[in-house]
């Protein structure tokens, strides 16, 4: 079966969190979302970070991570400092993982007492 992901200019919630997910479903864009939570890096220094990936490559991931708001950038001079920007994961976090960690919590209660 074939599924339509809308990745267009859509502002709605749901829309969002698809953004949110298809840029964490990626393992290299992972890895780019820990350097950047470790500390601030520029393009060139997340790029030697990543040298089984062309700079092009990098930048393409670097696209989807910034449209789902995850990376914020600024120019300084030549170089282009990024960060990560975490509200869309605590968003993740909120809408979706704290309800299904309080549900298996509640499960596991239940099967204990019995």
């Amino acid at each position: 079966m074939l599924y339509f992901y809308n990745m267009s200019g859509a502002t709605d919630k749901g829309s969002d969190d698809d953004r949110v997910f298809k840029a964490l479903a990626s393992p290299v864009r992972r890895r780019m979302l820990d350097a950047l939570k470790e500390s601030s890096q520029t393009t060139g220094s997340l790029c030697a970070r990543l040298p089984e990936l062309d700079r092009t490559t990098v930048l393409q991931h670097l696209r989807v991570l910034r449209e789902a708001g995850l990376v914020t950038g600024r120019k300084v001079g030549r170089e282009h400092h990024l960060s990560l920007s975490p509200l869309p994961i605590k968003r993740i976090h909120d809408r979706w993982i704290s309800d299904y960690m309080h549900a298996a919590v509640n499960l596991l209660e239940q099967l204990e007492a019995e």
